[in-house]
């Protein structure tokens, strides 16, 4: 896979130590919000709604309030685990023959028959009922020590500060430019003259973009609660823009979502547990890849050729059963096709001195989601019909009301020695593979999590392709190259080749946290 890239640039990034809780998240900023939370005397789950809100306004192309999501709960004095479902589902108003097909194949990251005005993805017709909001008030109503106001204010704070443009910033936005000036809301959210804001060069400049509908917002549901977004006024609003703009979405749709709490999926593995997210989400693939890994690899030393193989083998059967039973046919079904290429998802994990561990995943979908900002609200939506296959007849056919199928697999897990792991990634259909590793350089290979993040991985979900590492020894890419359809990429910000995975690790009473050496962004922090 050619590239212009130097070969001699080596980046690092240590895994944080502490006997206090640690936050590894998608930014520097909301890790630091998080480990306030805890060092202040709160919960894990204080922390993950301080993170989760905050992640919404310093990064709104890969989640907030207008997406959905799920995470996994570890409760140390229990010694229980639980997962909050708030996926996205379709509105019950919604009306399939409002997305008749076209002759030619979806332009976005799915493959499939393609809808008259691409209404399925971008704009108001490919909203889903989002679920952030009730994830958040799930996760504090069950276990929060904290005032839910108390918890929204860093994200209130960071909205009326407006978005900080680096060069990150400008180039998430250029990504997706050319679709977000087709909205006028959008545009005056993200664009400058309809091009994509751009960083100075005086070390003192600073360029932000002024977020002061979402400051409002922010502001409101810390005030009168997660149910006046479904509810209230907010839900009013945000029904009024939806529907304005040619979608279906009504208040009822709003009124009717609630987050579910679901037994995880408990997969032995290797003498340990590893607990994962169960139907609509990754957990079942991965349930079957670790089996088949377990069955195959027989661990040594380091992971060589031979782990690498048998790890892409795994991936490659668990995949092809996930392509045979997608959908929400019976609300227990995997999905099946899926995303191609990194979208816009982010996943933070908490451990705290207690502890108590949270993984936990949150998505629009596609980068910015719909590329849809609802003009009074300032909320980026999702798009998360997208998911749905528009053609009839499927198991993951578009109807109203269905849940959404996705690709994230927020897990914790419990290896043999006793340590306590709590990971996920961004990256679509990418994060299976980089879950299951880091998993597996844990729990096979004994790593510690700096030696788990730096690992060199591949990729296999791309059907007969495998990618590997640049990084990978020389022995290892040459074996795999003469088994499978290879290519070789590097580790890099966008277009990303590899999912961007962040965890904690509990050891005894001492906590680590280390993110994705390549996201720009990604950062751990520590309480105290």
């Amino acid at each position: 896979m050619p590239d212009l890239f130097s070969d001699t640039l080596a980046l690092r990034k240590p895994a944080v130590r502490s006997t206090g809780g640690v936050v590894a998240a998608q930014s520097r900023k909301a890790a630091q919000i998080g480990a306030a939370v805890l060092a202040a005397g709160g919960d894990c789950l204080d922390a993950v709604v301080a993170v989760g809100f905050a992640l919404g306004v310093l990064e709104p192309w890969m989640s907030g309030p207008g997406g959905g999501g799920a995470m996994v709960l570890y409760r140390a004095r229990e010694n229980r685990t639980e997962v909050i479902d708030y996926g996205m589902r379709a509105p019950e108003s919604l009306r399939v023959e409002d997305y008749p097909l076209v002759e030619g194949v979806a332009s976005d990251i799915f493959p499939w028959a393609r809808v008259k005005d691409d209404r399925n993805l971008q704009g108001p017709g490919s909203i889903a009922v989002p679920g952030v909001v009730a994830g958040m008030a799930e996760a504090h109503r069950r276990y929060a020590r904290m005032p839910w106001k108390e918890l929204l204010a860093p994200s209130v704070r960071l909205a009326g500060e407006g978005l900080l443009v680096d060069w990150f910033t400008t180039l998430m936005i250029s990504s997706s430019a050319a679709d977000l000036r087709r909205y006028a809301a959008s545009a005056a959210a993200f664009l400058e003259d309809g091009l994509p804001p751009n960083p100075q060069w005086g070390i003192r400049s600073v360029v932000r973009l002024r977020q002061d509908a979402l400051k409002a917002t922010m502001a409101q549901l810390a005030e009168k609660g997660a149910r006046d977004f479904y509810q209230g006024e907010l839900a009013h609003s945000i029904a009024a823009d939806v529907q304005a703009g040619g979608g279906a979405l009504t208040t009822g749709d709003l009124g009717a979502f609630r987050a579910e709490l679901r037994e995880p999926l408990h997969i032995p593995y290797r003498g340990g547990m590893v607990h994962a997210t169960p139907e609509l989400t990754a957990g079942p693939t991965l349930a079957h890849a670790l089996r088949l890994l377990q069955e195959s690899l027989q661990p040594r030393g380091a992971p060589d050729a031979t782990s690498f193989t048998a790890c892409a083998l795994a991936l490659q059967a668990a995949y092809r059963e996930r392509l045979n039973g997608m959908g929400d046919a019976d609300g227990r079904r995997a999905l099946g096709a899926e995303h191609l290429a990194p979208a816009c998802t982010t996943h933070y994990s908490i451990v705290d001195r207690d502890g108590n561990m949270a993984a936990v995943t949150q998505t629009l979908l596609s980068t910015f989601g719909s590329k849809y900002v609802l003009p009074q609200s300032g909320i980026v939506m999702n798009n998360g019909i997208m998911w749905f296959d528009p053609t009839p007849g499927g198991p993951n056919s578009l109807a109203p009301g269905r849940r959404c199928l996705t690709n994230y697999t927020p897990v914790v897990a419990e290896a043999a020695d006793g340590r306590r792991l709590a990971v996920g990634a961004s990256g679509g259909r990418r994060i299976l593979p980089a879950v299951m590793q880091m998993l597996s350089f844990v729990m096979d290979f004994g790593m510690d999590l700096d030696a788990a993040m730096r690992q060199p991985r591949l990729d296999a979900s791309e059907g007969a392709i495998v990618i590997g590492n640049a990084k990978l020894p020389l022995e290892v890419r040459e074996a795999l190259r003469a088994r499978f359809d290879y290519e070789e990429a590097r580790s890099q910000a966008i277009p990303s080749k590899f999912a961007f995975p962040s965890a904690v690790l509990r050891d005894g009473d001492t906590n680590f946290g280390a993110t994705e050496i390549g996201h720009p962004w990604s950062d751990v922090a520590a309480e105290g």
